[in-house]
């Protein structure tokens, strides 16, 4: 088992793994995401409104930065947008320290997720550079991995710096490492230099590609949707935890850290699987999101601390099967040389669930209660998972009729 565990390691370039190595430095330093809202609460007393608001900026940040992300991408490189993203987004968190302000908070969340969220888009944009089209998932499963081992260390360090020190040093720790993985970065990994640039005026390349792709676009509303459930983790679930059962911070960063532990241990397995049974994207992605509703559906018929333990198992093993088999979706559906504008405007549906996830599930828990928002997420899930078998006919169906013009062609005089 541990051979074979370990084989799915095997045969990735150098600087794949230098790329995961930085996503692994960058991600123990982002002990702060997990208790921005508790921070928001308890210590600077924001209501519920303005903890939704406040998130509201956090998505629209996101928004910029992805959409941004993809047109440098395309037009200077990747590399050059990673390199800005953590170094820019390393100084943001540094200052965000002094941010004590409802206004003031909402102009440093928006600043510090619209060039955080610059290197998602651009780091996977790079994978192409570095691997082959059958080995993209698997790479991305070892960033993914290497974001996860960052989330067991991260939020455990977060929960004992608060209880032995303050908030205001989660700020200093986040922004430090994001300045020491731009360092690791530059000087572990080179930009790789095309030997030669295709120029692609003549083609007339369509920028509205992916809007007039209907799979890709319900692949977007179905990931929307997906962030929108799973981002409540981090933003609501901490404060159900301190309101309902008193739990601390420590607390919530160890069921996030053994939501990391689950995903070092069984992602790769899970995303190998998948791929050697043939399991379609969408049908991996639908199992996934039924993992996810059912983890709302115990937090709603289950109320003592314990179950949070089986909730993080869950949604983690929802999580896997969801980000990381819609991501590979798109990069199947990409254009040539338009890849970056399909993988950022893929990666807004992300920023645009950070609108809305915070805001929505409050509100709802503001005028009704924690269990209504439970119910909620629980049918929306489900009702997801449907959507996404549907879109699963559509692709066969597609796939069918593009055999059929193949052979037909063939025949042609």
């Amino acid at each position: 088992m541990l051979n074979r565990y370990l084989g799915n390691f095997k045969n990735f370039p150098r600087e794949i793994w230098i790329l995961a190595l930085i996503t692994l430095v960058n991600r123990i330093g982002a002990v702060v995401v997990p208790f921005l809202s508790i921070y928001f609460k308890e210590e600077l007393n924001l209501s519920y409104s303005q903890i939704g608001w406040i998130m509201v900026c956090f998505g629209i940040g996101s928004l910029v930065g992805t959409f941004i992300s993809g047109k440098l991408s395309d037009v200077f490189g990747s590399y050059k947008v990673m390199v800005f993203s953590l170094f820019a987004s390393g100084l943001v968190l540094l200052s965000l320290q002094f941010a004590k302000t409802f206004e003031l908070l909402c102009i440093t969340i928006f600043l510090l997720t619209a060039v955080a969220d610059m290197y998602r888009p651009a780091m996977m944009v790079s994978i192409n550079d570095y691997v082959s089209s059958e080995s993209r998932v698997r790479a991305l499963s070892l960033l993914r991995m290497a974001t996860n081992v960052g989330l067991v260390v991260g939020p455990v360090l977060g929960g004992i710096l608060i209880l032995n020190a303050e908030y205001n040093t989660l700020f200093i720790v986040d922004g430090l490492t994001s300045i020491i993985s731009v360092c690791f970065f530059v000087i572990f990994v080179k930009e790789k230099k095309l030997l030669y640039k295709l120029e692609m005026s003549a083609i007339g390349q369509d920028k509205m590609a992916p809007l007039k792709d209907f799979p890709f676009v319900m692949n977007w509303i179905i990931a929307l949707i997906t962030g929108y459930l799973y981002f409540q983790v981090f933003s609501i679930v901490p404060i159900y935890h301190k309101e309902a059962y008193n739990l601390t911070e420590f607390d919530s960063g160890m069921f996030l850290g053994f939501s990391g532990v689950v995903f070092i241990l069984f992602e790769l397995a899970v995303v190998n699987f998948v791929q050697k049974n043939k399991i379609t994207d969408m049908v991996a992605i639908m199992i996934g999101l039924l993992l996810i509703g059912s983890s709302y559906l115990l937090l709603f018929l289950v109320h003592e601390p314990w179950i949070f333990w089986a909730f993080m198992f869950l949604m983690s093993l929802g999580n896997m099967l969801t980000f990381a088999f819609a991501s590979g979706f798109v990069m199947n559906r990409s254009h040539k040389n338009l890849e970056g504008v399909f993988m950022s405007t893929f990666q807004m549906s992300y920023g645009f669930a950070h609108v809305f996830s915070s805001k929505t599930g409050l509100a709802i828990i503001q005028n009704y209660d924690y269990n209504t928002n439970w119910i909620f997420n629980y049918t929306l899930a489900f009702g997801t998972a449907f959507l996404t078998y549907l879109i699963f006919l559509v692709v066969k169906k597609e796939q069918k009729k593009v055999k059929e013009d193949i052979v037909v062609s063939f025949f042609k005089k």
